[in-house]
């Protein structure tokens, strides 16, 4: 990345006043009126609000290209946007549209032709995070912000935070990821000590007050810096050093940026230090789509723009070109009902046609998650759909559990955007893993899964020796522990944890086996005799993250449940062939399903709402539409322990934030759009009737064609044949080496 200021560079370079024209033999650009305007448009601050499919991305590499067309040198420019990929994507598009024969003018007025590489072109540009770009500026200046520095990454950042809390006697009282939170906030917001906002009966406040100038002194003394500090100490210095500031003005002539809505105080600042006078940003972003409030961005800062940057020209993208005409009208709907909105936008297609929008009303949960995953299993079947033109979006991670669920029973392949998947959890897979063993002692993998968790004093080198003892006398794993009183180089402690292992399975199976008990009961048996909740205590890093595990513990037991309600629905009831049943029904829930992480792998997506910016699928459900989800009940009622509580904004700032979540889901969706909810809900023991959204109760009726979900109806002979099929192709794949 071509970074650092030098006094007279350009005076020197054989670009300086160069002249580019474009060739004919270069391909001309096609963009609407809109987008050509913005792409023109000459010097001075720009706002391009770009709406969601508005082609924002085509906008600011061709807008880059044109500025190297007129003669602003690539070492001029910095485009600055928010992910290392999207920064990857952007560098490899300004290339391939630099590149061509053009005619460079040099400054002795003789002209040149030259055969200019688009690779080389793209090089010399700054392509960049704000983060990466600000660890650059630091390293060039260290001197001026006192010598060689280290940054503190995540774990290195709590770790000294849970120090300071329990120098300060308090780290029994509060928890360390939440005063970190509130610490970056306030960074982010671009606020000192003597700033940080003091509300009423907060005791988080109180002591992120105390805690947070000893962090930054302790960061100091390490000679550190945290990943906000990339920002924040970059605006510092500039703010501060006016030489400096004067040095990286003239280096960077034009500065765009991408996503300018998710840009907090500091970026803000940042950026208006770097324009100086000259002010020539471009910025490129949607406050309809501004969904990242609880980590700091500031929609203000594109609502304010024309008053950061006097005199700015706003252009409009409105035209999509993702969406059919009945999609782009639910979201045009939703968003029109903003109450915070400064400019308004109007989305619109020239693609014809399109399926209206569904909205699905299920009576439970559970229903909805099964009809989904038959509709997508429906739509690859029979409707030629390929898996990754699929996505399910929810607004919390926890609503993935019963989609997973439903899609590993129907043998469906899929990726959790953003988040393990909920069978892959490591408390989900310790439960599964005492209950097969239980059924099946010989299950190896299971055991060593579980054979010292929690611990039981039976380490590494005691279970090679029950390994080897194993081995040596043909038994399986499990003989050998059971027959430990008879193997002579096993600690006493390690024999001990072996028969209490022992008699928490024979216990178990005899349930299962002998009193046909239900499955969901002997886990949950198991669960409480292992005493896993305390060791969950333990092991996690906080209270609130032992609580999350516990209710995922909680949740796989309702998944057995439901199974065993289902069957006895079904009158399949207990007895051996049902315990065969569930092993093969565990088996599927545990398979190790290989599945490539990149954009690329052809299976069905599962992603938050947050989690799906910037994604795009011919088909999308965006499940759990009600009160408490969209909008948050988070929303409403704020936790001591958010980052941002909702006491340090309004309300109705909040609830805005939400419509534009709601906004981003809706127009994900290219062809094919469902929105659905369920009637009830089980909270707390007791079943509590849901109500609708907000935001679907804003879109008139006419724009959506409303379905029933009936309960779920009896599985036919092709939906099982199916499935089956599909179950098999898994199992049948070859097995993981094992390392």
């Amino acid at each position: 990345m071509p970074l650092g200021p030098g006094p007279g560079r350009y005076g020197s370079s054989a670009f300086a006043g160069a002249c580019w024209s474009r060739q004919p033999d270069v391909e001309p650009m096609r963009l609407n009126s809109a987008q050509t305007e913005a792409v023109e448009h000459g010097e001075g601050p720009l706002l391009v609000l770009a709406g969601a499919g508005s082609g924002k991305t085509r906008v600011i590499t061709h807008r880059i290209a044109r500025l190297v067309e007129r003669g602003v040198p690539p070492r001029a420019i910095v485009a600055l946007t928010f992910t290392n990929k999207a920064a990857g994507e952007m560098r490899e598009r300004v290339s391939s549209l630099m590149g061509g024969t053009r005619t460079i003018e040099g400054r002795d007025g003789g002209e040149r032709r030259a055969r200019s590489s688009g690779s080389a072109g793209a090089r010399s540009l700054t392509v960049s995070t704000f983060h990466s770009f600000g660890l650059n500026v630091l390293g060039l200046e260290r001197e001026a912000v006192g010598g060689r520095f280290t940054i503190f990454d995540q774990g290195d950042q709590t770790a000294l935070v849970k120090q300071l809390l329990r120098d300060a006697g308090a780290d029994r009282s509060y928890d360390a990821a939440a005063v970190l939170a509130r610490i970056s906030n306030a960074k982010n917001a671009f606020q000192s000590v003597d700033e940080l906002p003091q509300r009423e009966g907060d005791a988080y406040d109180e002591i992120v007050k105390v805690v947070y100038p000893r962090y930054q002194n302790a960061l100091r003394q390490y000679r550190a810096f945290d990943f906000d500090d990339l920002v924040c100490e970059v605006a510092r210095l500039w703010r501060d050093r006016e030489d400096v500031r004067a040095r990286w003005q003239s280096e960077f002539l034009h500065v765009l940026v991408d996503e300018y809505q998710d840009t907090n105080r500091a970026q803000l600042e940042m950026l208006r230090l770097l324009c100086g006078t000259r002010r020539n940003v471009c910025a490129v972003g949607d406050d309809d789509q501004a969904i990242y409030g609880w980590r700091g961005a500031d929609v203000r800062n594109i609502l304010d723009f024309e008053q950061h940057f006097e005199s700015a020209r706003v252009i409009k993208l409105e035209q999509n070109y993702r969406s059919y005409a009945p999609i782009l009208a639910v979201a045009n709907a939703v968003i029109a009902k903003r109450t915070d909105s400064k400019w308004r936008k109007e989305l619109f297609t020239q693609r014809a046609g399109g399926r209206p929008v569904r909205v699905a009303v299920a009576p439970t949960p559970e229903v909805e998650a099964a009809w989904v995953g038959r509709e997508i299993r429906r739509l690859l079947r029979d409707e030629k759909v390929r898996p990754r033109e699929v996505a399910v979006l929810y607004r919390s991670n926890g609503q993935s559990r019963l989609i997973e669920e439903t899609l590993r029973e129907q043998g469906v392949a899929h990726r959790v955007v953003g988040g393990a998947q909920f069978f892959e959890r490591k408390e989900v897979k310790d439960v599964l893993a005492y209950l097969k063993l239980a059924l099946n002692p010989a299950d190896e993998i299971s055991l060593r899964r579980v054979v010292n968790y929690p611990a039981r004093g039976i380490g590494e080198t005691t279970l090679d020796r029950l390994v080897s003892h194993a081995y040596a006398r043909n038994w399986t794993l499990w003989q050998a522990v059971e027959r430990v009183d008879a193997l002579d180089d096993i600690p006493p402690a390690a024999r001990e944890g072996c028969r209490a292992l022992e008699r928490i399975i024979v216990d178990a199976r005899k349930e299962l086996f002998g009193a046909s008990k239900p499955p969901s009961e002997v886990a949950r048996a198991i669960a409480d005799k292992v005493a896993m909740k305390a060791a969950i205590d333990v092991g996690a890093p906080t209270p609130d993250v032992a609580v999350k595990r516990w209710a995922n513990v909680e949740s796989v037991l309702g998944t057995l449940a439901r199974r065993e309600a289902k069957q006895d629905k079904q009158g399949k009831g207990s007895g051996t062939g049902s315990l065969e049943g569930l092993a093969a029904f565990l088996q599927m829930l545990t398979m190790d399903i290989e599945v490539e992480t990149d954009d690329a792998a052809d299976v069905v997506t599962l992603s938050t709402l947050h989690g799906s910016k910037g994604l795009e699928f011919e088909v999308v459900f965006l499940i759990g539409c009600e009160e408490g989800y969209l909008p948050h009940a988070r929303t409403l009622d704020a936790r001591a322990t958010d980052g941002v509580p909702s006491n340090t904004r309004d309300h109705a700032s909040d609830i805005e934030e939400e419509r534009r979540l709601f906004y981003v889901g809706v127009t994900r969706a290219k062809e094919i759009l469902t929105l659905s909810r369920a009637r009830n809900r089980v909270l707390r023991g007791k079943a509590v009737a849901r109500t609708p959204s907000r935001f679907l109760m804003d879109v008139p009726p006419e724009l959506l064609e409303e379905a029933t979900i009936k309960d779920e109806a009896p599985t036919t002979a092709r939906e099982a044949t199916a499935a089956a099929e599909a179950i098999l192709a898994m199992l049948a794949q070859p097995p993981k080496p094992r390392r």
